[in-house]
């Protein structure tokens, strides 16, 4: 594991590969299905904006006492990220940028295999520069050395971690490989995207269990908690595409 100004170097390029690797699926998946309305790329600009925005500030309210959360400022400087946040973010953005540009057509299953496969190499930072998780007995277990464990709050030394983000990884490679196999055989539109979305819901609430996060509140993280704040409105959007009519086979 890197530690110190290699680690944030090394992740932030990881995580920049893994926007440029998301961009590059998304736009073979424009020209695979015809899409060709400039209004679409307003709505990717949406969801960078608003996946930046939360990604910093969606970890602000860590406290229920306003006072003990640092201000907006430093929160933006210096404060951690969260990558659920940042999902919401850019939902949230892409909705904005539809109201705005007066974009009708689905466009959630366009997004779908994008974001799993930049996921899958944006974790690979996380994976060498965080903690990897909570003692295993495996094999596959992570050991930091002294120095390793001493750059990150709470992690032992010499003892064999679950690598939660290798975990993770896994997932969304798994994740990727089935959007690209059902793309052409799910013809309820955003369905793909709304089951990606709920399958990693899922997942990551239990790989949570083992990824060392504080526990806060009920035996849950902060992560946990941010899952089931919003479940409800997760369920209601799988209740949604339920009720959707299929489109003929060949129509994007």
């Amino acid at each position: 594991m890197y530690i110190g100004r290699t680690a944030a170097i090394l992740h932030g390029a990881l995580v920049g590969v893994g926007l440029i690797v998301g961009g590059l699926v998304l736009a073979a998946e424009l020209r695979r299905r015809g899409r060709s309305d400039f209004r679409f790329w307003y709505l990717v600009a949406g969801a960078l904006v608003g996946g930046a925005l939360l990604e910093r500030l969606g970890t602000w309210l860590r406290h229920l006492t306003p006072g003990a959360n640092p201000g907006l400022a430093e929160q933006w400087l210096y404060g951690s990220r969260s990558i659920l946040s940042a999902l919401v973010g850019a939902y949230a953005g892409v909705l904005v940028a539809k109201r705005l540009c007066r974009y009708e057509s689905p466009t959630g299953d366009l997004f779908a295999p994008a974001i799993a496969a930049g996921m899958a190499v944006g974790r690979i930072g996380c994976l060498l520069t965080e903690r990897p998780g909570t003692p295993t007995g495996g094999r596959w277990g992570v050991t930091l050395s002294t120095a390793q464990a001493a750059a990150v709050p709470g992690a032992p030394a010499g003892v064999p971690l679950h690598p939660s983000f290798a975990y993770e990884i896994l997932f969304h490679l798994v994740a990727l490989v089935v959007l690209l196999c059902l793309r052409d055989r799910v013809t309820v539109p955003d369905a793909l995207f709304t089951g990606y979305l709920a399958a990693y819901a899922i997942f990551r609430f239990g790989v949570e269990f083992v990824r060392g996060n504080e526990v806060v509140a009920a035996g849950l993280t902060r992560p946990q908690l941010f899952l089931l704040a919003c479940s409800p409105l997760l369920a209601w959007r799988v209740w949604r595409v339920r009720g959707e009519r299929r489109v003929p086979a060949g129509v994007a």
